[in-house]
Order: structure tokens, then sequence, then C-alpha cells
């Protein structure tokens, strides 16, 4: 019994060392690049030498690794075990379960797309209430450039992946005003987000937000639909909400916008 009342403080330590080390190696992944020492202390709260220390102990796992000019990045285990723990995440169901509950609390209306081989795919849709009435639903395609849905793909991807789908929309014949892509994708880069007003039907407004991955790609987009019906002030206090949910998405697969 004594033997088991001496270990059990020894226990609790082990613990406690494992969750420091932890919030260092954490610390170390959020600065997003290799990174001095006092960098880290000031990011983790511990002294320099506690995390000097911590550091050495990751560096032997594998878990941090030390470059020639002594600044500190993820070592290689970090980097597997982000990866495995990537490969059991399906970033479609934890999206679609983050809008569900922001369409619950907000009663707006969100369709979740994706990009297919024929242009933005609605893949999901979450009625709000009241609901906006539209012809669009799952499997509808969204033009590209005059969608807030298509803009966001237009803007984050590279441009060679919508090179087709941007000839065939500006090609003579197809019924729509010249468009300046390269002006168009430079503003929905710069602002993160795309809104449109009566462009795919008249009378429908909507706001659209990117969903990152690890490679800062969109993989999906969530948008805001609403009606003249709706305020637009109101609207844009509340797609502000929508836009942290993305984030908070992109984020938990390591996603995040590109750096220009």
């Amino acid at each position: 019994m004594a033997m088991d009342e001496e270990q059990t403080p020894k226990r609790r330590a082990g613990i406690q060392s494992v969750e420091i080390g932890l919030n260092v190696l954490d610390a170390l992944a959020g600065l997003g690049k290799p990174s001095a020492l006092s960098a880290i202390v000031q990011r983790c709260g511990l002294s320099p030498s506690q995390t000097h220390r911590y550091l050495a102990s990751l560096i032997v796992a594998g878990m941090a690794r030390q470059d020639a000019a002594g600044n500190y990045d993820l070592g290689p285990a970090a980097l597997r075990l982000g990866l495995g723990a990537l490969a059991r995440t399906d970033v479609f169901q934890t999206a679609d379960l983050a809008i569900a509950e922001f369409v619950e609390k907000t009663g707006r209306t969100v369709q979740i797309t994706a990009l297919g081989p024929f242009g933005p795919t609605v893949v999901r849709w979450h009625v709000g209430s009241p609901p906006v009435v539209t012809s669009l639903s799952v499997g509808s395609m969204l033009p590209l450039l005059r969608s807030a849905t298509g803009h966001i793909f237009l803007a984050f991807l590279p441009a060679r992946e919508t090179r087709e789908l941007v000839a065939k929309e500006t090609a003579p014949g197809y019924g729509l005003r010249p468009v300046d892509v390269e002006g168009l994708r430079r503003r929905v880069r710069a602002a993160g987000e795309s809104s449109v007003d009566g462009t795919v039907i008249p009378g429908l407004r909507a706001i659209a937000f990117p969903i990152f991955d690890l490679q800062s790609r969109p993989i999906l987009t969530a948008t805001m639909l609403s009606s003249d019906a709706f305020d637009p002030e109101h609207d844009r206090a509340i797609a502000a909400q929508l836009r942290e949910v993305c984030l908070s998405i992109s984020a938990q697969f390591g996603g995040k916008p590109p750096v220009d």
C-alpha cells in the first residue's frame, strides 16, 4: 500500500510532463515556421530553460528538429502523427455538422459546395427558417464567374484548374457580359469571401466562404443565401459568424488561407 501511495505522485508528475511537452509542441506547430527559442517561449509561457529542456526531449523523440541556424521546427515523427490524424478525419462530415449547427442557431440557409468536373456543385443544403425559396438544390451546378460560390474556387485554386471553365463562360455567344477575371480573382483573395446579389437568380443574395485543406486549397465552400426579405446589414453580421465557422473547420484539418 505504501508503495502505491509513493508511486501515485510520480505517475501524476509524469502525466503533467507529457502535457507540458505537448504544450511546447503545440506552440511550435502554431508558429507555422522554423522559430527561435525566444518565440517558442513567448507562445508556450514557460521559462527559456524549461522550454529548451522539453525541446531537447522532443528532438530525441523525433517530434521536433533544430536546423543549422538554431531554429526549431516540427520533426518527422510529428508530421507522421499529423498525417495519421488527418487520415482518420472526414472534412465533409465535420463541415456538415458545423454548418448544420450554424443554421440551427441563426436560421439562415446555407449550401455546401464542391468543385466538380463541370463546375461548382451543391453537395449539401441546410434549410433555414424561414426558408429561402429557390430552384437550387443538391446537385445543382453554379457558374464560376457569376456566383459567389464559383468566385471562391476561381480565386483560391491555381488558374490551370479553372481555365477550362473560365474559357467556357467567357466564350463568344455564352450570353454574359465581359468579366475582368484577374481583377475578380484578386478582389476575392484579398477579401477572403465573395458576395453577389441577383446574378444567379433574381432577388437571391449570396455570400460565400472557403473551407481550406492542408494545402490551403478550397476543398469546400459554405454559401449563405438570403432574399430581399432579409435585412442586408443583419445578413453581414451573421455572415461574419459563418466566416468564423469556416475558419474553425479549416483549422481542424490544418487548413488556412494561402499567403500571397
